[in-house]
């Protein structure tokens, strides 16, 4: 058993504590945890790419382009930047609540259109591209990345126990954040049902 994640969105969001969540989770199920991480600018707003493999044998942090088996895209043009790591075997999970970076917010840069990321990523693999960030407010914007994987966990796509993500929530985070992030995880699983 293999399972490559890539994580992407930009600095601020959690993408780095999400990978820490379910490299956690996947740990108490015994396997081979191997992250990795490529951090544009180290500030809010820069690209952050997580690497997140786990398996009975995994040894290299870095996933090949087009071996990952799903991607949680916390920011929707991060998902495109890094779509080189998709494949039909792929599945894509991104948030549709754009972030925009200066060069977009001056004009020098346009930032793509949501239905145009969307349907760029649907030709290469299945995405479900929702807003998140809408939901994860009503809880704390701040545990949009674990909504998510509530999401992704409700679609059958984290090949672990829930048992083993909820403890992995608890072992990443401090005890004042769990209760808001387990509800956010139940929540993310409940939206998947829709």
């Amino acid at each position: 058993m293999e399972f490559n994640l890539i994580i992407t969105g930009v600095g601020g969001q959690g993408g780095l504590t999400l990978s820490r969540i379910i490299g956690n989770a996947a740990m108490k199920e015994g396997y081979n945890v191997r992250i990795g991480e490529t951090l544009g600018m180290s500030q809010r707003y820069g690209s952050v790419l997580s690497y997140l493999r786990f398996g009975n044998e995994v040894y290299s942090p870095l996933i090949e382009e087009g071996e990952a088996d799903l991607m949680l895209a916390l920011e929707p043009a991060e998902a495109l930047r890094n779509a080189r790591f998709l494949s039909s075997k792929s599945y894509v999970i991104a948030n549709a609540y754009p972030i925009h970076t200066a060069t977009t917010l001056v004009g020098k840069e346009k930032y793509p259109d949501l239905e145009e990321i969307k349907n760029a990523l649907s030709k290469i693999c299945p995405t479900d591209m929702l807003n998140f960030y809408e939901v994860a407010e009503k809880i704390n914007p701040r545990t949009l990345g674990v909504l998510m994987l509530g999401y992704a966990y409700g679609k059958g796509l984290i090949p672990l126990k829930k048992e083993s993500v909820e403890k992995g929530i608890k072992e990443t985070l401090k005890p004042k954040l769990w209760d808001i992030n387990l509800e956010a995880f139940e929540e993310g699983i409940k939206l998947a049902k829709i």
